[in-house]
C-alpha cells in the first residue's frame, strides 16, 4: 500500500533528498512516499508570503513510479490548500509529471496552480 508522511527530522530529510538527488532545505516542508517499506520519492515544499511553492518531486535511484509521484505531489499541495495556501507554483522544469499534478504554465514561464476548490471535486477537478 502506498503511504505519503510527513518526513518530521531534518536529518532525514537531508538523508532522503541527498538519494534523490534533490538539494536539500532545512527551511521546506517535505513529504516521503513508501509502498510497504521501500522508499519511493521525496517531495519539498514551503508555504511563504501567501504562495505554496513545490521544490522537488523527485524519485528515489532506480524507481520508475509515475503514480506514486504523482500522489505525492497531490499529497503536499492538498496540505498547503488545508494551510489556507491557495495559489501554487513548481519551481523547475514542466514535466509530464507536474502537468498531471496540475500545474499550468502560465505566459510568464512559471507553473501555477490555483488550489480554490480543487480538493473538492470528486474526483480532483482538471
Amino acid at each position: 500500500m502506498l503511504t505519503v508522511r510527513p518526513i518530521e527530522k531534518k536529518e532525514d530529510q537531508k538523508t532522503l533528498c541527498e538519494q534523490c538527488g534533490a538539494a536539500f532545505n532545512a527551511d521546506y516542508f517535505a513529504y516521503a512516499a513508501y509502498e510497504e517499506g521501500t522508499f519511493l520519492g521525496v517531495c519539498q515544499f514551503s508555504m511563504r508570503d501567501g504562495f505554496g511553492r513545490i521544490y522537488d518531486i523527485a524519485p528515489a535511484p532506480g524507481v520508475d513510479d509515475f503514480t506514486s509521484l504523482f500522489v505525492l505531489g497531490r499529497a503536499a499541495l492538498n496540505f498547503i490548500d488545508l494551510c489556507g495556501v491557495h495559489d501554487a507554483y513548481f519551481e523547475g522544469e514542466e514535466s509530464r509529471l507536474t502537468r498531471a499534478v496540475g500545474f499550468k504554465k502560465q505566459e510568464d514561464g512559471t507553473l501555477y496552480m490555483n488550489l480554490r476548490g480543487f480538493f473538492t471535486s470528486d474526483p480532483c477537478k482538471q
